[in-house]
């Protein structure tokens, strides 16, 4: 089963969408903190789209965001829960948000390639190289899989090293494999979402 994420093709948001302009001022983000089986997750949005899902022990500027305000009544950031929240559960197994990632158009094809990895299943490195039609790109595929700001939505923790190994994940490699568990258990609900 393919996983949906939203109706925002990442392929149609530009590289720079959240980098101000000359003479913008910056975009308003919001955020809430919500408690998971991984550890607390903070959600990040603009007005109109899910920015990031980061992680407890964040990296400092893995993910480049504005500065945020909290907004635990942020409508896309409630919603996000909910369906972080049921994923958690067993019950959801594909996402419906508005996303807007910011990266360059090679990130954003990465990314986009990622969303087509269905749940219970995983690629390596290479098979994403070659699903972006860059054979020879499986390191800057790597690197942009790591860049990934939409943690756990887009699924970046489903792809491996070239000999099946779990290799670098900005959640923890631990934390990796608990996803990756979770995922591989049964669903829940005949009427799974």
């Amino acid at each position: 089963m393919e996983i949906v994420c939203g109706d925002l093709p990442l392929e149609g948001i530009r590289a720079n969408a959240l980098q101000k302009k000359k003479g913008e001022t910056n975009m308003t983000l919001f955020y809430k903190e919500m408690k998971s089986p991984v550890g607390k997750l903070k959600l990040v949005a603009s007005s109109k789209a899910l920015v990031a899902v980061l992680w407890e022990q964040e990296r400092p500027n893995r993910v480049e965001l504005d500065t945020m305000n909290l907004d635990p009544q942020h409508p896309i950031l409630i919603e996000a829960e909910r369906q972080l929240s049921e994923y958690f559960a067993g019950k959801r197994i594909q996402f419906d948000l508005p996303l807007q990632p910011d990266g360059t158009e090679f990130q954003k094809k990465v990314w986009q390639a990622l969303r087509e990895i269905p749940l219970g299943k995983t690629k390596s490195y290479l098979d994403l190289a070659r699903a972006v039609g860059s054979p020879d790109a499986a390191r800057a595929v790597g690197a942009a899989n790591g860049k990934n700001p939409l943690s756990i939505v887009v699924p970046c923790h489903r792809v491996f090293g070239a000999d099946g190994t779990l290799t670098g994940f900005a959640g923890g490699l631990e934390t990796k494999a608990v996803l990756l568990a979770l995922e591989a258990r049964p669903v829940k609900s005949q009427e799974a979402i």
